[in-house]
């Protein structure tokens, strides 16, 4: 019987290795804040691969990112010394290294369908996504107001919530967030939302009945459209469930916005505690991808 016990306990150790070596390899540098972030925070959930988040603060940075990665944006995931820039190759990569609950289909149809949403959904969910948002901080204070950290002065918020919208509108121009691009984001981003609604009134998922890369993209690079639940994303106190005026509370897209809370509730791992934070060695610009 003590042998038995023995070779209990020694396979158990070795299991309980095997996982804690899982736990210390992966890490995601990220942005609480990045709907790129959240895309591969949906997939390593599904996949139910322990992780950890490494916080990479905006503006103040650290250059170890650079160092690590040859980039300077997030995510970027290490897995022991493997380090994947990009939510795209990363999503692959984690694929590839841990094939259980695959998130790319196997059947070539499929494959093509799922890599070309998720494609598109980088680009026109999640471009325009940043420009909406942009907006409806510009035109709406209680939005904009919202966003800030929950410790803000009240003197400062009022500050914020007071600047004229058409100076914010005024400034974004330059940088390719004025009131016309806003509206061109808005209209195309309509178009997207009505697209999935339409396709998911006749199947569970976007690509048939099982949940691939193309639904964690959508459900991720939406999250500038509606912030999701404080229970999964580390966002300023209030901001959950709030978006952007037009598209999180017209009637026509209910659907979608049911559709993303379940594909929360059955897949996102509700977080257990704050982030880690990098330690700063210096200013450094941060990119979203």
């Amino acid at each position: 019987m003590s042998a038995i016990w023995h070779l209990r306990y020694l396979l158990t150790f070795d299991t309980y290795l095997i996982l804690e070596k899982t736990v210390l390899m992966l890490e995601l540098h990220q942005f609480e804040a990045s709907h790129y972030c959240e895309k591969v925070r949906l997939v390593l959930d599904y996949k139910q691969l322990p992780y950890k988040t490494i916080e990479v603060s905006p503006g103040l940075g650290q250059i170890e990112l650079y160092r690590l990665s040859g980039q300077r944006q997030v995510p970027v995931l290490k897995d022991g010394d493997e380090v994947v820039p990009d939510s795209t190759a990363i999503t692959r990569y984690l694929d590839t290294k841990y094939p259980d609950k695959p998130v790319i289909p196997a059947d070539a149809k499929q494959k093509g369908l799922c890599l070309m949403m998720e494609a598109w959904a980088d680009e026109s969910l999640g471009l325009n996504g940043r420009k909406a948002m942009i907006g409806a901080f510009n035109q709406h204070p209680n939005f904009r107001t919202a966003l800030l950290p929950v410790s803000t002065p009240e003197l400062v918020k009022n500050a914020v919530g007071s600047v004229p919208s058409d100076l914010l509108s005024l400034l974004g121009t330059g940088a390719g967030f004025g009131g016309d691009a806003v509206k061109s984001a808005t209209d195309i981003l309509r178009q997207d939302l009505e697209a999935l609604c339409l396709i998911l009134s006749t199947q569970p998922y976007l690509c048939g009945d099982a949940p691939t890369l193309a639904d964690f993209a959508v459900a991720g690079l939406s999250m500038y459209l509606k912030f999701p639940s404080a229970l999964y994303v580390d966002l300023p106190v209030g901001i959950g469930g709030k978006g952007v005026p037009g598209l999180v509370d017209a009637p026509e897209f209910e659907a979608f916005w049911e559709w993303r809370d379940r594909l929360y509730q059955d897949f996102r791992k509700p977080r257990s505690g704050p982030t880690a934070a990098a330690p700063a060695t210096g200013p450094v610009s941060i990119g979203i991808d």
